[in-house]
């Protein structure tokens, strides 16, 4: 096996192939270090029984406890609304809102409202609404006499309230209106960026479906960024408001639970969510059922030359809810804590079993020293194995928030209409 260096071979492939059924055999070494470690973890006033561990490179576990069992996942139903959105939208997809306005338009004034259709883009932020004041400001708009009217489903900085999202929109098409944070998010956008000043004179509104029909005309039609971009910035810093924004969009969470459970192939039994996000010990899957959804993930991002590092984020790479984690270099790797749970996922590289697929959900007090756990672990299994020498294919990434065509406020994204 040795000889094989796998960790340089193309592992994305069907999971029946002869080949990878070998290597996915029981490993009575993989299977003593996963025992010792559920021993420590009992000698430490956890209950065994409520750890589930699920460790494999295909279909069967080369090692496992209580892997068919549900434990509170915590943020690893995020994985599960990625799978979901993912096979529904694909990867390209984008969340487009619409600006138009109601009323007359003439040199630079709308005399009337700025009308704002909203469709659920979760990652609305200072400096996606900056780059939209300045698509307006060079179609000419610099004064709206009237208001500020939401329309549809519209959050700005996570805040989900119709009237707050608004409001932090007028704010900051509006340089005069900015605050110390806007500045801050400001500085970090491309120095040749303009301010913008668009005067809003009236108050933000939030209006039912019917306004549409007195639109005037549409000025701006602004995309989000992709969303496996959207998905990785997600998974990156395990943001409960998009995950449950995306969710809703998706149906709620018993959609998402049938998505998932059709494309990952396991049981009804082995997932329950109340949510997209993973709040609530009522979230509750199965070691396996996470490391299916994981795979699902990658056969779903083959054929768009992705894979699931492009959608979680890389160990020593991405920060986030890795910062501070002592994790095997470029691993995709998704956490999930809870007050009473502590929960890691993913997939990391090794030079005899090339990429190993693996779920943890601990349950009990002591996040901290769980997590030291989890990470004790993996180093042990990356040392059985061998440290990779390279990335292999299966865990390549081209997705880098904040950078190329994935920078926030790129102002490529604002369409005029007008």
């Amino acid at each position: 096996m040795e000889s094989l260096q796998l960790s340089s071979v193309d592992l994305r492939v069907a999971w029946e192939s002869p080949w990878l059924a070998q290597l996915s055999a029981p490993d009575p070494t993989a299977e003593a270090i996963v025992n010792e470690y559920l021993e420590g973890l009992s000698a430490a006033g956890f209950s065994r029984e409520a750890q589930g561990v699920w460790l494999a490179t295909g279909h069967t576990p080369m090692a496992q406890s209580q892997g068919d069992q549900r434990f509170p996942a915590a943020s690893l139903t995020k994985i599960a609304t990625t799978l979901a959105a993912l096979s529904t939208w694909g990867p390209e997809h984008s969340f487009e809102t619409l600006v138009g306005w109601r009323g007359q338009l003439a040199d630079g004034m709308i005399q009337g409202d700025l009308i704002i259709q909203g469709n659920a883009d979760p990652l609305f932020v200072w400096e996606e609404a900056i780059a939209l004041g300045n698509a307006l400001q060079r179609l000419g708009v610099r004064r709206v006499t009237g208001d500020l009217v939401i329309v549809g489903s519209f959050t700005m900085n996570f805040q989900t309230d119709t009237l707050t999202a608004g409001q932090l929109l007028q704010q900051a098409m509006d340089t005069r209106l900015w605050s110390s944070e806007v500045w801050q998010q400001y500085q970090t956008m491309p120095p040749t960026t303009a301010q913008p000043q668009v005067q809003i004179e009236g108050q933000v509104q939030v209006a039912n479906p019917e306004r549409l029909n007195q639109v005037s005309g549409w000025l701006v039609r602004h995309r989000s960024l992709p969303l496996a971009a959207l998905l990785k910035a997600m998974n990156i810093y395990s943001n409960n408001a998009m995950a449950e924004l995306i969710a809703d969009s998706l149906g709620g969470p018993s959609a998402v639970i049938q998505t998932a459970e059709a494309l990952a192939r396991v049981s009804a039994d082995e997932i329950e969510l109340i949510n997209g996000s993973g709040l609530g010990e009522q979230n509750q899957i199965s070691a396996r059922a996470v490391v299916a959804m994981l795979q699902a993930i990658q056969a779903e991002l083959q054929p768009q030359d992705l894979t699931i590092a492009d959608l979680f984020p890389i160990a020593g790479a991405d920060g986030g809810t890795l910062d501070a984690r002592k994790l095997p270099p470029h691993a995709a790797l998704k956490t999930g804590s809870l007050a009473s749970v502590s929960a890691l996922a993913g997939a990391f590289p090794t030079e005899q079993k090339g990429i190993v697929w693996f779920a943890l959900i601990n349950y009990g007090s002591g996040l901290e020293e769980l997590r030291t756990r989890q990470d004790r672990l993996l180093a042990a299994l990356e040392q059985r194995w061998g440290r990779a020498e390279a990335v292999p294919p299966g865990l390549k990434t081209t997705i880098q928030i904040g950078q190329g065509d994935y920078q926030l406020g790129d102002p490529r994204r604002n369409q005029d209409m007008l």
